[in-house]
């Protein structure tokens, strides 16, 4: 960044189904969402204010030459956007999708060219890294061409992340804006913290007559591949209304994806009825068709029915298509009694035995029931244990544009209150789904410089590193394994802290260490230990440290939160000349 003060505070939503930047140039100004220049069909090219997370590889000759050009893409190999997206309906094994989703999969080499996931032989591949940098990349390209006065990269710009992202992931987001040619790394921010901040700046002053002190706002943000809940308190600090950021759920890779498949077996099963079977191929053309439907459904003045055209492989169809359609009465029936069904508070989700051999992808949860996420949540989010009975609720993500899911969520939620003596929780106005999270992210940048509202977090999990105990070896029998934590809930950004234990590091030679985290255990402070089966596991840290083989020195372990919210882990040798070895989470996966 340029010793200029930026004019522009920038926010950016890195979606799983949609990305949006928003931006304002002053307080007096609200952040608004960006036009997006892209490529509507072969040589048309149109403004959106969402830019579809999809890219497409078109094959040799499909589209003829410059087609697919945009002013800072001539020579275009692939098109990221709304065209990418229409073409997965009949391309499907040609297109990326979920990217987000497989940059949060510790599961998987993260790094490596894995995407399209079951692409044949010959069709381009990206790393799930590479697909974050070329939607960034297009945005970033975008707003130059509109501000070339003003280059994105000498404006305050602040990048969202879902609330139950890693370490790992975090890290993994920032390299993608390094390689989308991000000289600066982003600020991070969390989606719900800023959907909030989106709230707050369209209430203006009257968000603090909305709440008061003690209010518990619920967070629901159910986006194309994630669903994340939020707990954020009203705090009185010298007489002013303050937030605070208290709890966040699991990563949950559950959402509008989710819901496109369950729509796609419902067509399926009703062209079966009529005698037509759908191979692998087709369905994936019917997935991509519902989620376009699905859209149109859960929009403005909804139709009742929205055609669908599957490609058809065999010859004897005229025009080699199947045409049905997804019907509305349809729709809210997959929806409310697939992913909202009514449940008691005690609910939990479902974790059926499962087979013993899988095929690779994604970690979709086995229970598509988001409610019962929700009860589960709300009763360990709390002080003990004890459930969590929140006073406002505020909806985030494509998902919950739909009235009713919104009404769905809002009724079980009341009924669960109810039952314990409480008040339905008050809904809070939100703006736009889908273009709450950047402008709020603009408002927070804006925040950050000028003064303004501002929510505290700090991390949203504690950190733990796994110690083995000095034991006595029995034969059979692995030494035991202290989880000791090294960052605490809500560490604030800028933060550093020291492990007080002192321990042997191991130089010249792979090391590895064992991570855990934790979203609910609020009170450990540095250096408190705990058992890791209470705890989850995180991708480990592996490497080779610089110094003679073999060699052990005693170190202690520093945690440092940076500026722009990553966690940063650093083994610091006691004794002269301490020397300073930086630890970087694996990404490689285990599978």
């Amino acid at each position: 960044m340029s010793d200029e003060h930026p004019t522009h505070a920038v926010g950016i939503d890195l979606g799983t189904t949609h990305c949006t930047l928003s931006a304002t140039a002053s307080a007096d100004t609200p952040p608004a969402p960006l036009p997006l220049p892209q490529i509507l069909s072969p040589g048309e090219i149109g403004e959106r204010t969402l830019l579809p997370s999809f890219l497409f590889f078109p094959a040799d000759g499909q589209f003829p030459a410059g087609s697919l050009a945009l002013a800072w893409y001539p020579a275009a190999r692939d098109v990221v956007g709304t065209f990418a997206r229409d073409q997965g309906a009949t391309t499907p094994l040609r297109l990326v999708s979920s990217a987000k989703s497989w940059l949060s999969h510790a599961g998987v080499d993260r790094r490596g060219e894995i995407l399209p996931w079951d692409a044949p032989e010959g069709v381009p591949r990206v790393s799930p890294v590479q697909a974050a940098a070329r939607y960034l990349g297009h945005l970033r390209a975008a707003w130059d061409d509109a501000h070339p006065e003003s280059p994105l990269a000498e404006q305050d710009v602040v990048l969202t992340v879902p609330a139950s992202f890693d370490a790992v992931a975090r890290e993994l987001t920032l390299e993608a804006a390094e390689l989308a040619g991000f000289d600066e790394p982003p600020r991070l921010l969390e989606e719900p913290q800023a959907a909030l901040y989106d709230w707050v700046a369209q209430r203006g002053a009257a968000w603090r007559d909305d709440v008061a002190v003690g209010d518990v706002i619920l967070v629901v943000d159910i986006g194309g591949g994630t669903t994340d809940f939020s707990l954020i308190a009203v705090r009185d600090e010298d007489g002013t209304l303050q937030l605070e950021r208290v709890a966040v759920g699991d990563h949950i890779l559950l959402g509008g994806d989710n819901m496109d498949l369950a729509l796609a077996y419902t067509v399926r099963a009703q062209l079966e009825q009529q005698g037509t079977v759908l191979d692998d191929w087709q369905m994936r053309a019917v997935t991509h068709g519902c989620r376009a439907a699905k859209e149109t459904l859960l929009g403005e003045d909804p139709p009742t029915a929205v055609p669908l055209t599957i490609p058809s492989r065999g010859s004897r169809l005229i025009g080699k298509t199947l045409r049905t359609e997804l019907r509305r009465e349809q729709l809210d029936a997959v929806l409310l009694e697939g992913f909202f069904p009514a449940v008691d508070a005690d609910a939990r989700p479902q974790t059926p035995r499962r087979a013993g051999l899988t095929t690779l992808g994604l970690p979709y949860p086995a229970d598509a029931a988001i409610t019962r996420h929700l009860a589960a949540f709300l009763s360990r989010a709390g002080e003990d244990g004890a459930f969590v009975r929140p006073t406002a609720l505020l909806f985030n993500g494509g998902v919950t544009r739909s009235p009713m899911v919104r009404e769905r969520i809002a009724e079980i939620l009341g009924g669960w209150l109810a039952a314990t003596g409480a008040p339905a929780p008050t809904v809070l106005p939100g703006t736009d789904a889908e273009l709450a999270v950047s402008r709020g992210a603009a408002y927070y940048a804006r925040a950050r410089r000028d003064g303004g509202v501002r929510i505290r977090g700090g991390t949203a999990q504690a950190y733990y590193v796994g110690i083995e105990r000095a034991e006595l070896a029995v034969p059979g029998i692995p030494p035991r394994v202290d989880a000791v934590c090294v960052a605490p809930l809500g560490m604030e950004e800028g933060t550093q802290t020291q492990l007080p234990q002192a321990f042997g590091l191991v130089l010249g030679e792979e090391v590895s260490f064992r991570f855990f985290g934790s979203p609910t255990v609020r009170h450990d402070e540095v250096g408190a230990t705990r058992p890791p089966e209470t705890l989850t596991e995180l991708a480990p840290i592996e490497t080779s440290l610089e110094g003679e083989e073999g060699q052990i020195v005693q170190v202690r372990l520093h945690a440092h939160v940076t500026e722009v919210g990553t966690l940063e882990l650093w083994a610091v040798e006691d004794a002269e000349p301490q020397r300073r070895f930086k630890l970087s989470f694996d990404v490689r996966g285990q599978a």
